[in-house]
């Protein structure tokens, strides 16, 4: 019992960020949706694509059930799932995106949560795992970016929010007087720590 309602509970919450993770793109130009918005080259299609890749890997390699999409041996990563090449387009990202939750979502479906299996690119000695253990590893790195792709969307438009229907409208006046607070209570501060 308790086990269902843990595995439930995590599925829910993985899917929830994978949604917010793909709302993120909503409304955005392909350029917004592609370019580097950090000093390192994070960018929205990119996580978007990387979190696919992540599902397929974890869910597909690591119970034997090879994700349907193709892609490269984990050990030849080159951090290509971390951007969108010119020639692949936002739908095709999308759609691979949501043929992966679909493969993920049955493996979750069909294994119980102490279904054995082996992550390679685990250091020893734990590579040996399970499903919940891998369902909690999967959820942290989704909820981790997310929480990219929220600052990263704020940062070009000033949308903020994990569902649509909690966004609200942008107050420009009440945000600016929020981060002019904060700036003053910052500046005060310094001297305190110099």
């Amino acid at each position: 019992m308790i086990d269902e309602f843990a595995k439930d509970n995590l599925h829910g919450r993985l899917r929830r960020d994978r949604e917010a993770l793909l709302w993120k793109l909503d409304g955005l130009s392909e350029y917004d949706a592609r370019r580097p918005l950090t000093a390192t080259g994070t960018n929205l299609l990119g996580l978007v694509k990387h979190m696919a890749t992540v599902e397929a890997r974890y869910f597909g390699e690591v119970f034997e059930r090879p994700s349907p999409e193709p892609l490269p041996r984990w050990q030849d990563y080159d951090g290509s799932d971390l951007w969108a090449t010119e020639d692949e387009t936002r739908d095709q990202i999308i759609g691979f995106c949501r043929r992966t939750w679909e493969h993920s979502d049955a493996t979750i479906n069909e294994l119980p949560l102490d279904a054995p299996g082996n992550v390679p690119w685990w250091s020893e000695p734990s590579p040996n795992t399970n499903l919940f253990a891998v369902m909690v590893h999967v959820l942290g790195e989704s909820n981790r970016h997310a929480g990219h792709a929220d600052i990263l969307r704020e940062s070009l438009d000033g949308r903020t929010g994990i569902r649509p229907e909690h966004e609200k409208r942008i107050d420009e006046e009440a945000r600016a007087a929020y981060c002019a607070k904060l700036e003053q209570a910052a500046r005060s501060a310094a001297p305190l720590k110099a």
